[in-house]
């Protein structure tokens, strides 16, 4: 039996990793490691074999008491300030959290593990926008891809990464770190893109896109990451980087166009939603595209990110199993079926700091 601690395990990724390898290593000890900021949720660990603890990464005494207590190994660390609007909004958060508090999760473990000689595994989890934008004619990112960050939350990541980094050349820290594409699926914070999307045509409330829409992702369904995360845990080699992606290269608007047919043909489907969202276009019979409105871009938008997950394919056997399209069926599904999941987070304080503070958005909500 292995022991395990995840950092923001109750987090739309985290939950999920958590959710993952619950399910398929249920002989192990799972302790989350959360504050519950306003993206942290309880819900999101019902029903799994998980203890929620409440607390911060930065917190170093309790840090080494879990460590210390419940003999924890493996460390596995997605607690991070994650929206680059507010990133832009407030960056000192960034800093403090993805930087202070990955490095106060680095000294834990050296003196536990490294000088404790023990064996043990800290798996990081970053973002593929550390490297940056790429030209429509790029190669996608490699590991090997050199960083170039173009907003405080990149920039705060990349720091992150490059800790992560030295503390296993410079202390023997048996480290991995694993970069991703654009996650999307069940417990998706309702800031970001498709979950904000679902939810505002639903109640009838504007689509804003920003600048011309064309930004292209690489969508990656949160359960294929957690599956990735796993299998580099099981197989990845200390002291690699590998980049998870999801196979799905698309422009923002064409994400946004699926998503207005899908809620169109939900409808259609099923006639007690027009009850359950009377303000929905799709009610009234009038098609979702309709609340497409064209925003001011954000400053600093980076074009294009794409992920060559080569080295996971080859090293690790990773092969997302969700295509774009049945991997957005799913998750529109869940918000369809989860609605009082996302309503209790409307009716909480972060979408009146959202309101006040949303340029460009703010009227969407």
């Amino acid at each position: 039996m292995a022991s395990l601690l995840v950092t923001g395990g109750a987090g739309f990724i985290g939950s999920n990793f958590v959710a993952h390898w619950t399910a398929t290593h249920p002989e192990d000890r799972v302790t989350v490691l959360d504050l519950l900021t306003y993206a942290g949720n309880r819900a999101n660990l019902d029903g799994l074999n998980a203890e929620l603890v409440v607390g911060d990464i930065a917190d170093e005494d309790l840090v080494t008491t879990l460590l210390r207590e419940r003999d924890i190994r493996t460390i596995v660390h997605f607690a991070a300030e994650s929206h680059v609007d507010r990133s832009i909004l407030g960056p000192d958060a960034f800093i403090s959290t993805n930087v202070l508090g990955t490095h106060a999760l680095l000294k834990v473990a050296r003196r536990e593990w490294v000088d404790g000689k023990l064996p043990h595994r800290f798996h990081h989890v970053s973002t593929d926008e550390v490297y940056g934008t790429l030209g429509p004619a790029d190669p996608a990112f490699r590991e090997d891809t050199p960083y170039a960050p173009n907003s405080p939350y990149s920039a705060s990541k990349a720091a992150s990464d490059h800790l992560v980094r030295a503390y296993h050349h410079t202390y023997g820290l048996n480290t991995t770190t694993s970069n991703c594409s654009n996650n999307y699926g069940p417990f998706h914070f309702p800031e970001k893109l498709i979950p904000l999307f679902i939810i505002n045509a639903l109640h009838g409330r504007n689509l804003p896109i920003y600048g011309d829409g064309q930004q292209v992702r690489d969508w990656l369904h949160v359960e294929d990451h957690a599956r990735g995360i796993a299998a580099v845990l099981e197989k990845g080699r200390v002291g690699e980087t590998y980049n998870i992606g999801g196979g799905a290269e698309l422009p923002n608007l064409s994400v946004i166009d699926t998503l207005c047919a899908a809620m169109d043909a939900a409808f259609a489907a099923d006639p007690s939603l027009a009850a359950r969202f009377p303000d929905a276009p799709a009610a009234k019979g009038q098609p979702t595209a309709s609340l497409k409105t064209f925003v001011t871009d954000r400053p600093g938008h980076d074009r294009r990110y794409a992920i060559d997950c080569s080295k996971a394919i080859a090293e690790l056997g990773y092969q997302p199993q969700h295509s774009f399209e049945s991997g957005f069926a799913q998750t529109l599904k869940w918000y369809l079926d989860h609605e009082s999941w996302w309503r209790s987070i409307l009716d909480g304080s972060y979408m009146d700091w959202v309101k006040a503070n949303y340029a460009g958005r703010a009227e969407a909500l």
